[in-house]
């Protein structure tokens, strides 16, 4: 170790740390610091508003491609009830053709 004393060492680590939290005090309350949060939350907001976006353009595809399942489910079922109303009895019952359990079938 040379001819430091045990005391110079503690002293300029003692030194060395104030001086890092001098450094640390100055970026915080820096406008570099201030610059780099702003980036992040307009990041984060940006992100925000991208999924909020995609979320209803999602839900109005959800909703029209329902819309559409529900006229084929109506259609199919009204067809079946014609050829019952023709075949009467004959006509053997599908499961799940009744408007009462419609929804099911997905």
């Amino acid at each position: 170790m040379g001819n430091t004393p045990k005391g110079g060492c503690a002293r300029q680590a003692s030194e060395g740390q104030q001086t890092k939290m001098e450094m640390v005090y100055q970026y915080l309350t820096g406008p570099r610091f201030r610059q780099r949060i702003q980036a992040i939350v307009e990041a984060f907001s940006s992100m925000r508003e991208d999924l909020d976006r995609e979320k209803k353009a999602i839900t109005k595809q959800w909703a029209k491609r329902e819309e559409q399942i529900d006229r084929v489910m109506q259609a199919t079922i009204g067809v079946y009830g014609d050829l019952q109303g023709i075949a009467g009895k004959t006509l053997q019952e599908i499961e799940g053709s009744s408007l009462s359990t419609e929804r099911r079938l997905w």
